[in-house]
């Protein structure tokens, strides 16, 4: 008989994106603020045998590039609108979450979805693909205060159940909600995707490149109300919005190093008029540039 023994949850609250990011193992993503406000993150993570469960919440919204881990199957479910998304390795995009984002995912690792026989090439056309069930809802719930109860001290639970639980759970809910597809909805979702999957392939080869909204269009391969309804899809903001405030990101991560001036900085991400850019960023960022780089020179 197998003693249960106590999983160790690991818990970190993060203050900026670029934290967040790193606290979060194994993915390959970018993150930007693009919401006013003071940043603040949590992120919980459970590391079993060939398994990974994670709970993310972020107060801003954030515009997320990300990849899932090598030869690996992950089940996001995106408690905000309770719906699951699944993701393998050539999964690639770039969206933005709500304000108060809450998500719970589980990632199955490839050594353990081939002991269990799973061809994840009969899962095409499910991934990236919003779905909905019923079951999401309460499955995102139980995870949640899985993690919860887990984190307290003493609490034995034996891993290899859970890990079995987790996979069977989580193929029952995708079982039931590939059912709700829609050809029409997902044949225009498919086309936004292609889109987006352009830009995010841009945003990650040119981090500091600078476009306008021509220029967007053109990498992207369509026209630009082509771009702005996919923008409206993924990102629900105008894709020229999109390109001020990825600047403004890019102009903090730049600050925060601090080997710049204000000014420099400024010029570098294409802001000409000094007071313009120090005002859009404080409104983001709810501080002066100045303050940020003075704090991080002390």
């Amino acid at each position: 008989m197998t003693t249960p023994t106590a999983l160790q949850v690991q818990h970190y609250r993060t203050t900026d994106v670029t934290e967040q990011t790193r606290a979060t193992p194994g993915w390959q993503q970018q993150y930007r603020q693009m919401s006013p406000g003071h940043f603040n993150g949590q992120l919980r993570w459970l590391g079993l045998d060939g398994v990974e469960v994670y709970e993310e919440r972020l107060n801003t919204r954030v515009e997320q590039f990300f990849r899932a881990p090598s030869g690996a199957l992950a089940f996001c479910f995106d408690r905000s609108e309770n719906s699951l998304y699944l993701l393998n390795e050539d999964s690639r995009n770039i969206w933005i979450t709500p304000e108060n984002y809450q998500e719970v995912a589980v990632v199955f690792e490839q050594p353990f979805l081939a002991s269990h026989g799973l061809d994840l090439e009969r899962l095409r056309g499910l991934f990236m693909v919003p779905l909905t069930c019923q079951q999401n809802a309460l499955f995102g719930n139980w995870l949640s205060a899985t993690l919860t109860q887990l984190g307290q001290a003493d609490c034995p639970l034996e891993g290899g159940a859970l890990r079995e639980q987790l996979l069977e759970d989580c193929l029952f809910i995708l079982d039931n909600a590939g059912q709700h597809l829609q050809g029409d909805a997902l044949g225009r979702r498919d086309e936004e995707r292609a889109i987006m999957r352009r830009v995010s392939e841009w945003a990650a080869d040119c981090p500091d490149e600078t476009l306008n909204l021509l220029q967007l269009a053109k990498v992207a391969g369509v026209s630009v109300r082509q771009l702005q309804q996919a923008f409206k899809g993924f990102t629900n903001l105008p894709p020229a919005h999109w390109l001020r405030l990825r600047r403004l990101n890019g102009a903090r991560r730049d600050l925060l190093v601090g080997d710049a001036t204000v000014a420099e900085v400024a010029m570098r991400w294409s802001f000409w008029h000094l007071g313009r850019f120090s005002e859009s960023y404080r409104q983001l960022f709810r501080e002066l540039p100045s303050e940020t780089l003075r704090r991080c020179k002390s």
